[in-house]
């Protein structure tokens, strides 16, 4: 299964090798710059340029989360290894650490002078890779809330 986000506002899963669209999610209001399956990959996060980052539960075929706090369009989303946390970056210049049981942010990460433009987690570690309109590259330390 491969997963895409565009310009028209939608999610979608598709077959692969086939090709075929298997499931369609709407309900952002504007275009995604990032979608990724959750480690379970019961749930996937998408981010957008509406500001938002969105939960989706692919069993009920629908959003069952909006998580709100950046200011200007996200950039990209990730999870943790552990599926307990994702992460956005967003054009506001700052990255976010997102509790999903809580439904929450835990950490916003200010440092870049631009706008945060990619962000993931490095494998099964506390620590966030960020890249920045600056020209910079960050590793972050999310229990510390700082850069390394």
């Amino acid at each position: 299964i491969v997963l895409t986000g565009g310009d028209d506002r939608l999610w979608k899963t598709w077959g692969f090798p086939d090709g075929n669209v298997l499931m369609t999610g709407e309900g952002h209001t504007d275009w995604l710059s990032g979608c990724c399956f959750r480690p379970s990959g019961t749930q996937l996060v998408t981010s957008s340029g509406d500001t938002t980052v969105r939960l989706w539960d692919l069993s009920r075929r629908g959003c069952i989360l909006t998580l709100r706090g950046h200011s200007r369009a996200v950039r990209g989303c990730s999870w943790h290894s552990c599926g307990d946390f994702v992460a956005s970056a967003s054009m506001d210049g700052t990255s976010k650490i997102w509790d999903v049981n809580s439904e929450r942010c835990r950490y916003t990460l200010r440092g870049h002078k631009e706008s945060v433009n990619s962000i993931e987690f490095l494998p099964f570690s506390s620590t966030v890779l960020t890249s920045s309109a600056d020209k910079t590259l960050s590793l972050w330390d999310v229990r510390t809330v700082s850069r390394l």
